[in-house]
């Protein structure tokens, strides 16, 4: 089981069932990071400001409209 590396508590996942581009969120600090490998699984921590490709997707055609 991964490890948060803000709190050092673990994380709630599993590797099998994450992918690239996940967000997941630590039960403990409620920091967020994202997957970027799977195999090994290494995670990222996501910044302020970050907004997810289908946020983005949706947000562009709500403005299109």
């Amino acid at each position: 089981m991964p490890i948060c590396p803000e709190c050092e508590s673990p994380l709630d996942l599993v590797a099998d069932e994450v992918e690239e581009g996940d967000v997941v969120v630590c039960d403990e600090c409620g920091t967020e990071f994202e997957v970027i490998a799977t195999d090994p699984l290494e995670i990222v921590k996501v910044e302020d400001g970050y907004e997810d490709e289908e946020d983005e997707l949706s947000g562009k055609d709500e403005e299109e409209e």
